[in-house]
């Protein structure tokens, strides 16, 4: 009994040296990435105050009505799924500064980062192009984020690991990557730019449209106006039916409309309904009021 029981403190003293030296030979994980959660921190002020903005019907600092950060937050570009763009960022950002503070090694960490970075510059780059494009305007607050998203990608593939890549090469590494960000970006274009939207129209927003027709009504507005992309939200796939007349057809800082110059508008969006003039949003059932139209009864 004796011998059997010094037998086995022998096998596990052997043992013992061979574990620890298997635990010793585990890398440490990497420290937090502190430049990275910095950046990633005016981020996520940036987008989170948005964020508060948007769902505050309140305007942000320095985005002055007509402005073309007004612009921006009142077009179908400002939203994606019900929720504001800027509450997307601010999920981007988060996951930013979580793969920055986690990660079981440096180059498991790098390869988290380097795609949402890649993705998020993407995306900024092309919100920009989109707002000079197809509103032109550009706001300050989005530049602020596109400089933040483009720090994260420069600091992070400046400090890129050795070999990080393992049995891969670059080549395929940013094939791979740059397709999912092309793939969210035509995605993002199909949803945005209102491609995929296939929503019914209202029956009685109709009705009131082809109404406001008949009696010889006139909505002036302008392309680059932000209020005016909010009384055409409140008609939705209707909105094309409205008596529109664009008073800046050379875009912002162009001649305006002769049609809106004899009609002495003043500011986007006016109405004229019945020879009378009407400035700012309009929502449907004042405009039913306005025009005559039976709204409760749908035009019936």
């Amino acid at each position: 009994m004796a011998r059997k029981k010094r037998r086995k403190q022998a096998a596990g003293r052997a043992r013992t040296p061979l574990q620890a030296r298997s635990r010793q030979g585990a890398p440490p994980r990497p420290r937090p990435d502190g430049w990275v959660l910095a950046v990633a921190g005016v981020g996520l002020l940036v987008t989170g105050y948005l964020t508060l903005a948007a769902w505050g019907d309140g305007t942000p600092v320095l985005c002055a009505q007509g402005g073309g950060c007004d612009l921006i937050r009142n077009s179908r570009w400002s939203t994606l799924a019900g929720l504001p763009l800027a509450l997307w960022g601010f999920g981007l950002y988060a996951l930013i500064a979580l793969a920055a503070a986690t990660g079981a090694t440096a180059a498991a960490r790098w390869r988290r980062l380097s795609r949402l970075t890649l993705l998020g510059l993407a995306v900024s780059v092309y919100l920009t192009i989109v707002g000079v494009v197809e509103l032109e305007a550009t706001c300050g607050w989005c530049l602020v984020s596109l400089a933040t998203m483009a720090a994260l990608f420069g600091l992070v593939h400046l400090r890129r690991p050795g070999a990080p890549l393992g049995q891969g090469s670059w080549d395929s590494w940013w094939l791979a990557n740059g397709l999912v960000a092309v793939g969210v970006i035509v995605v993002l274009q199909l949803v945005l730019g209102g491609v995929l939207d296939r929503r019914p129209e209202n029956p009685r927003l109709v009705a009131l449209a082809t109404h406001l027709q008949d009696t010889g009504a006139r909505y002036y507005g302008a392309s680059w106006c932000g209020s005016c992309a909010r009384q055409n939200r409140l008609f939705g796939a209707s909105a094309a039916r409205l008596p529109y007349v664009e008073c800046s057809p050379a875009g912002r800082g162009g001649p305006v409309a002769r049609e809106c110059l004899e009609a002495g508008v003043a500011s986007y969006p006016t109405w004229r309904i019945n020879g009378l003039m009407h400035e700012g949003v309009q929502t449907p059932p004042d405009l039913a009021r306005l025009s005559g139209f039976d709204w409760e009864g749908g035009g019936g």
